[in-house]
């Protein structure tokens, strides 16, 4: 909590001096939205890396025993899918200069062509 209270009581007071009033404005209106969609997305970051590891394990056991739960198989398919919506989303990124401001437009297209590209860890976070 500590750290969200010292984001959202950040002095603005720099833009204000430089004639930068209407950015300094906006930043305050959306300084809260903006804290915990930048929260989210880490909560979201810190559970995939938990999967990811968690995915290791289990084709590691599937190497050595050649066999795994169905529990197993589809966390592990899951995962799979998440990386591939993963590349989807940052192939463009980084090949396509720009692509920062094309992602929310590639991620509104896919969803009314009804094609999911939001890995599972961020949709349960995403407000």
């Amino acid at each position: 909590m500590t750290k969200q209270k010292t984001f959202l009581n950040i002095d603005l007071s720099i833009f204000e001096k430089n004639g930068k009033i209407e950015f300094a404005d906006v930043v305050k209106s959306n300084r809260v939205k903006t804290a915990k969609a930048f929260s989210s997305f880490l909560i979201g970051l810190k559970n995939e890396a938990v999967d990811s590891k968690e995915t290791s394990r289990i084709i590691l056991k599937f190497v050595a025993k050649q066999k795994i739960s169905k529990l197993e198989e589809k966390h592990l398919k899951t995962q799979v899918y998440d990386v591939f919506k993963i590349l989807g989303i940052g192939v463009p990124f980084v090949l396509i200069p720009g692509a920062t401001l094309l992602i929310p437009f590639i991620l509104k297209a896919a969803e009314k062509k009804g094609i999911d590209l939001i890995p599972s860890n961020f949709k349960n976070n995403n407000n």
